[in-house]
């Protein structure tokens, strides 16, 4: 009797002794699946690193982005903070096309009216224009104006929508787009050569060619 009742009391003590063991194993099996995911799983919690950020596609493109400044009131970051008239005066490529807004006297049109997009000619797309055919129209404010507003649309597109678009210009004649990608082309004629330049009312698409309306 003695001995069944040693058996049993020694049972229970190694009983108590493995308890704190088992109940450590059991937190520390608990522990590790709720460990917060690895770096590598970070995709899958639906958060955003900076690589996802720079591939929005929301950036301007083109070969003739490089000639851009890199800094100042002409950058892209400059012309972000101005209306697009006072931004274009700050890009020395197109200073032709600022000359002639402001002959239009097309300044405040341009620079108070909100979500607009303008395609705008380089000073090198005016240059393949006959000196006297651009002098001509240069002196004709009412045919300056309608050549001008003609590369106005109201509204602010962006390249997803160029890829096939007809859009309505506040001259009231059509422009029609084509492409994908980095390349664009107006009317057929004219190329896009940096796209996506954003001021402050407007989206810009620099292009190669004046448009003129029909």
């Amino acid at each position: 009797m003695n001995t069944l009742k040693i058996r049993r009391t020694a049972i229970a003590v190694a009983a108590a002794a493995l308890l704190p063991f088992t109940l450590a194993a059991c937190s520390d099996s608990g522990e590790t699946k709720a460990a917060p995911p690895a770096a590598g799983d970070q995709a899958k919690t639906g958060e955003s690193t900076p690589a996802d950020d720079a591939m929005t596609g929301d950036q301007p493109f083109g070969a003739a982005c490089a000639g851009v400044p890199k800094e100042g009131a002409g950058s892209f970051d400059g012309m972000a903070k101005d209306p697009v008239a006072t931004a274009a005066s700050n890009n020395p490529a197109l200073s032709t096309l600022v000359a002639a807004v402001k002959q239009a006297g097309l300044v405040d049109t341009l620079n108070n009216a909100k979500d607009i997009t303008v395609f705008a000619p380089t000073n090198d797309a005016f240059a393949k224009i006959p000196k006297a055919d651009l002098d001509k129209v240069l002196a004709d404010k009412e045919q300056l104006t309608k050549i001008l507003t003609y590369h106005v649309v109201g509204q602010k597109l962006t390249p997803k929508q160029l890829e096939n678009g007809s859009f309505e210009t506040l001259q009231k004649g059509m422009v029609t787009t084509t492409g994908s990608g980095e390349a664009y082309k107006v009317n057929d004629t004219s190329n896009v050569v940096c796209g996506n330049v954003k001021t402050a009312n407007a989206n810009v698409y620099i292009v190669d060619t004046v448009l003129i309306p029909k």
